[in-house]
């Protein structure tokens, strides 16, 4: 995931996670060497997002006194909107931290208008390729109670409950499932996951989305 990825990723965190507050910082979470993102693109598509600059560097007392130069009434003026530009269009996005031999995945959503279309599987492989390239041998996460859908997609990938989270979810007070998976540098596990792979490409073919 790049920093120019962040509007997207933020908009698909809130369809997905409405109630959770507050949301994520996404442009902390970029500079913390021990989490990792990446986000599921479809290079058939694009996206117009605002082009924003960065504001220039300037102390507070030249700003205000800017201000006060330009807009002695106090007003602002009309705004001119931002251009848009054209980028890639983001499917979804996946969070996870590595620790020792764990690797703990912290998020992961879909777009909702590309729901049901093989993304999530494609987002939980990329994280247990990339865990096991970073010599983790299992990953856990942690799945609502009530999720029965998420929790049937991370049980076909290998993941087992192995305990619960009481209250876990702020919102609501939701308890949680804790999800681990076996060994994933094991033959039977990765048999397992080339089998899923090529199911998945099979059913929807991959050509068309990057990873990055």
């Amino acid at each position: 995931m790049q920093k120019e990825d962040i509007p997207q990723v933020r908009m698909i965190d809130r369809q997905a996670f409405p109630t959770m507050l507050p949301p994520p910082n996404f442009e902390r979470e970029l500079r913390n060497r021990m989490t990792h993102f990446y986000v599921v693109c479809d290079s058939e598509r694009r996206e117009e997002v605002p082009d924003i600059p960065d504001p220039p560097v300037m102390n507070s007392g030249l700003v205000s006194r800017l201000k006060k130069w330009l807009y002695p009434d106090g007003s602002p003026g009309l705004v001119t909107p931002p251009a848009l530009r054209h980028t890639r269009y983001i499917c979804g996005y996946v969070g996870f931290w590595v620790l020792a031999d764990e690797a703990h995945i912290t998020t992961i959503a879909v777009r909702d208008e590309v729901r049901r279309q093989g993304i999530g599987e494609l987002l939980i492989m990329t994280v247990i390729d990339r865990s096991r390239e970073l010599f983790a041998s299992v990953v856990t996460l942690e799945v609502r109670v009530s999720n029965t859908g998420a929790q049937c997609l991370y049980d076909k990938y290998g993941f087992n409950q192995v305990g619960v989270r009481k209250g876990y979810y702020t919102d609501n007070r939701e308890d949680a499932y804790i999800m681990t998976t076996g060994d994933i540098s094991s033959r039977e596990y990765r048999q397992q996951i080339e089998e899923l792979s090529r199911s998945h490409e099979s059913r929807w073919g991959e050509a068309r989305f990057s990873f990055s």
